[in-house]
């Protein structure tokens, strides 16, 4: 097993059908204004958490809320989880301005999100 820390989770993707409405809900809910706006996602950044909203739950499909574990190395972590059990669903790639994020599934099917900021 790998002994590559992980940072808890900071970033939870929230799959939405109607992005405004939506936007409105967490508005709410937040007490704060959109950081990042556009029409493929809406991110609130409150109290050290990231907030998203995909609309169609985005080009991985989310069906489902996914969390997302923040980790100082994404390959090193996707090879410890995976000898460990857990099957790839998205490898990774990169999202922008220096993230790279991957999925995979533990035995159960429940879907657990890696980020690894550069």
């Amino acid at each position: 097993m790998s002994a590559e820390p992980t940072f808890g989770i900071k970033t939870v993707l929230h799959p939405v059908s109607d992005l405004e409405k939506a936007e409105a809900v967490y508005t709410a809910l937040l007490g704060i204004q959109p950081q990042t706006k556009g029409t493929y996602y809406v991110g609130f950044d409150t109290g050290g958490q990231h907030i998203g909203l995909v609309p169609g739950g985005g080009p991985q499909g989310m069906t489902t809320p996914v969390a997302y574990w923040h980790v100082p190395d994404i390959e090193t972590k996707l090879a410890a989880v995976t000898a460990a059990g857990a099957t790839v669903r998205e490898p990774v790639r990169d999202v922008g301005a220096g993230r790279l994020v991957a999925t995979v599934t533990d035995i159960d099917g429940n879907v657990l999100g890696l980020i690894q900021d550069r």
